[in-house]
């Protein structure tokens, strides 16, 4: 079958892995690139949450406009826009401002293109629930969640080899890794131009939605609204905040309770990139059929519960081994619920609008990548260094319960 065939799943992967790449490149090396700029945490925070921020008010109208004019084009056009972030972001860390032009580094002038260069990332970040609105169109409703594991396998794969790019290319200089995945982008470009074909047909296709359902948060409020996804809509959302916010503050923690450095933390890193790949690459579809997404959504929830509070119980004599497990044991639980939540969502909505609610999904979690970080760090701060963790894990006793209660309300129905 034509959809079927392994370039579409080749392209689909491999936008997945440019989108978590790119992010997994700079974000571990932002201190450092931002070193001749600023030292102020104010800044490298804001930087760090730009991109979440334009992710979140583009996604709703890019899943609308794959509905609407299919994924091809969409796709494309969201690459070259990383392209074009990733190579702004780049040429600006890279050009010697304090020798060839001090006054515009005084009066702010990389910051600023800084900012720019992450805000056109985000803006084309809907490569990702694009990516997997191709995902649903070639898989039938009892693969998604198998098919979906693709998300996991490039989110675990970035991980790794992102954190291990930079570690190595930034030992020879910290612009290379960003020079990379710049070229990492352009290829995915030219991947998706030559080999993804069309897989939304043009009888599927819906118009537009007005103008006010394609404001991002009109478009998060419709999931609520939509009594057959609103209590997954809030789980998923609610799970994104607890996890974006402790994973934000986990390096810092390490180095100030346990004196770690990069070397260390990219372990733990290393660690949730094979883990969330083996289970999201091979696991998830025979886990899936043996006990189901709702059921496996509990399950991964109880394992990213317990690795969460496991890292504030280390001291600094039982820190690696209690660390490097905890973090395991989160990338299990991890590698589990995200597929399976977005499969249950997938599975209650016909072919006709997957774009648009993939793409609120991906709203749901850039929002929660907006207020998760600052949240947690604000915590951090003022209630005490292990608080985001606990608080993580209150968030995500919630998460369970409202899956419990869909599971159980799915059960009533079906007897």
């Amino acid at each position: 079958m034509r959809l079927s065939r392994p370039s579409t799943y080749l392209c689909a992967f491999l936008t997945l892995l440019n989108d978590r790449l790119g992010e997994a490149l700079i974000f571990p090396l932002l201190p450092f690139l931002l070193a001749g700029f600023t030292g102020d945490g104010r800044i490298l925070g804001l930087l760090s949450g730009s991109y979440a921020v334009a992710q979140l008010l583009a996604t709703p109208l890019i899943g609308a406009l794959s509905d609407r004019h299919g994924r091809r084009p969409v796709i494309a056009i969201c690459v070259a826009g990383s392209v074009l972030g990733l190579a702004l972001f780049s040429a600006t860390v890279s050009f010697p401002w304090s020798r060839l032009w001090p006054g515009a580094q005084l009066a702010g002038l990389p910051l600023a293109l800084l900012f720019v260069g992450r805000l056109i990332d985000g803006l084309s970040g809907g490569t990702a629930a694009t990516a997997a609105a191709v995902l649903a169109d070639i898989s039938p409703p009892e693969k998604r969640a198998k098919a979906f594991g693709l998300i996991g396998v490039a989110f675990g794969l970035g991980f790794i080899l992102g954190p291990a790019l930079g570690g190595l290319l930034g030992q020879v200089d910290v612009n290379l890794p960003l020079a990379v995945a710049v070229g990492i982008a352009l290829v995915n470009l030219l991947v998706v131009l030559t080999l993804l074909p069309e897989t939304h047909p043009i009888e599927a296709r819906i118009p537009l939605p007005p103008k006010r359902e394609l404001q991002p948060f009109s478009q998060l409020i419709k999931v609520f609204r939509d009594p057959r996804v609103r209590r997954l809509g809030l789980a998923f959302f609610l799970f994104f905040l607890s996890f974006s916010g402790f994973t934000a503050v986990m390096v810092l923690y390490f180095k100030q309770a346990f004196g770690w450095g990069p070397g260390l933390a990219g372990a733990a890193f290393l660690i949730v990139g094979v883990v969330a790949t083996v289970v999201q690459g091979g696991l998830i579809g025979p886990l899936v059929q043996r006990f189901g997404e709702w059921r496996l959504s509990l399950m991964g929830l109880g394992f990213v519960t317990a690795g969460c509070l496991l890292i504030p119980l280390a001291n600094r004599a039982n820190a690696q081994p209690v660390v490097f497990s905890a973090v395991a044991v989160l990338a299990l639980g991890t590698g589990l619920v995200t597929p399976c939540l977005r499969a249950l969502v997938s599975r209650r909505l016909d072919d006709s609008g997957q774009g648009a609610a993939l793409g609120s999904l991906q709203g749901l979690q850039s929002l929660g990548g907006c207020l998760g970080p600052p949240l947690a760090g604000l915590a951090y701060e003022t209630t005490g260094n292990t608080s985001p963790f606990w608080l993580g894990g209150l968030l995500l006793g919630a998460v369970a319960l409202l899956v419990a209660g869909g599971l159980a309300r799915s059960s009533r129905t079906n007897t």
